[in-house]
């Protein structure tokens, strides 16, 4: 196909295979979600992220200059290739911590995060929805790893909104502790941030029991360290792929270096459907 790349066609298939001759009860499914399972422009625009959605009329003004001072704060050190990892761990807990005590002044709740879901279309990558489906009929466990701020209940009323909040996805991101009305006052711990999220923290969800035995993974991401959603998991084999969203020369080059397969120009999800066809069938 014209839109993905194979890093190195023989490993790739050597690795399907060994998926396959272990059977789906031993398989599961790893996703991101923003500009993963959904797409990065759409109609020649970019898509809103989650957590943007709260600028558009549900919080005043303000909160967005607020908000975009700290990304611009903390995005170069996020980014910065010679800052070393504890560096940029630390720098991220301080954002993410500024970002949800930003969103709590502001007084948000569980209905605010509903409405804010509702207010735009997810822009769910083509296919994706056959992929829910398919998942769903042969039991495959996903687990939807997220950092986002805005955490559990943005993607779980996106997926009640398309109809896919299914009983084998489960969904491990941020989450709030709230009042008695659903006022968020707090956050739960571990927080989730861009560098720490991989599946050591799962074994504290119930999700772990389903999964501990499943050794072969299907992880889909759209950055770097999304390939290290699955560090902590005893794994046998494991394929990568990655959704190019910022086309490069040098980027290209970086990602086929860490990823099994790369699915160019905001590409749908029709090879990794394809893939799971192979290994359920």
């Amino acid at each position: 196909m014209a839109n993905i790349l194979i890093s190195n066609p023989e490993d790739f298939d050597q690795k399907l295979q060994n998926i396959i001759a272990w059977w789906p009860e031993h398989f599961h499914v790893i996703a991101d979600f923003d500009r993963t399972l959904t797409k990065t422009f759409a109609e020649g625009k970019p898509t809103v992220s989650l957590i943007t959605r709260l600028q558009n009329g549900f919080f005043p003004p303000e909160y967005a200059d607020k908000s975009n001072a700290i990304f611009h704060k903390y995005h170069p050190i996020e980014i910065d290739s010679t800052i070393p990892l504890d560096e940029k761990k630390n720098a991220m807990v301080k954002r993410w911590n500024e970002q949800f005590t930003l969103m709590l002044s502001y007084g948000l709740t569980r209905k605010i995060i509903e409405d804010a879901m509702a207010s735009e279309e997810t822009n769910f990558r083509s296919g994706c929805g056959d992929m829910f489906d398919l998942l769903k009929k042969y039991n495959i466990p996903m687990l939807i790893l997220s950092a986002s701020w805005l955490g559990y209940d943005s993607i779980y009323y996106c997926l009640k909104h398309e109809n896919k909040l299914y009983d084998n996805i489960d969904i491990i991101s941020n989450d709030f502790v709230r009042d008695e009305d659903g006022k968020a006052i707090g956050v739960r711990e571990p927080i989730i941030h861009s560098f720490n999220k991989d599946e050591t923290v799962v074994k504290n969800f119930p999700i772990y029991e389903d999964i501990k035995d499943r050794k072969n993974i299907l992880l889909l991401g759209d950055w770097l360290w999304d390939a290290q959603m699955a560090d902590g998991f005893d794994y046998e084999t494991i394929i990568k792929i990655w959704f190019l969203n910022d086309d490069t020369p040098q980027n290209r080059e970086q990602f086929q270096k860490t990823f099994d397969l790369i699915i160019l120009d905001n590409g749908p999800m029709d090879e990794v459907n394809s893939l799971l066809e192979k290994i359920v069938g």
